[in-house]
């Protein structure tokens, strides 16, 4: 993992952690999303919301398959969430981002938890497209 893309995921975390800080547990997934966006921005970084995730298939191409919360620089992805406790389908939902998209880290940041640590993982995309 390159050190630009390892910088990239501290700031994410620490705007993340200052956010759960200041708002706390509770609200609806899509303010969250607003005020890390917004987070992100102010230390300078570029961040798209509601990013298309598209689907290559046999020649085809959906261009809107799925939506990824946040892609920071092009390079990071953040998925958002807010629930008291992740399921297992939402790590598989930033694996597969992370593949479609062949980028190599993404966050998955549940600001539903009680505390933030608890909340944010670190996933990796090992996956080697037969196709590519």
């Amino acid at each position: 993992m390159s050190e630009a893309l390892e910088n990239l995921a501290r700031i994410a975390v620490d705007c993340g952690f200052k956010l759960h800080e200041a708002l706390g547990p509770g609200l609806l997934e899509s303010v969250y999303e607003v005020c890390l966006c917004r987070s992100l921005a102010d230390r300078g970084l570029d961040v798209e919301r509601q990013k298309p995730v598209p689907i290559r298939f046999n020649g085809l191409v959906l261009e809107e398959g799925f939506r990824a919360d946040l892609l920071v620089e092009g390079r990071l992805l953040i998925e958002l969430k807010s629930t008291e406790h992740y399921a297992p389908v939402h790590a598989k939902q930033v694996i597969t981002y992370l593949r479609l998209m062949d980028l190599p880290l993404g966050l998955l940041m549940n600001f539903g938890t009680v505390t933030f640590k608890d909340g944010v993982k670190r996933l990796i995309n090992k996956y080697a497209s037969p196709f590519q």
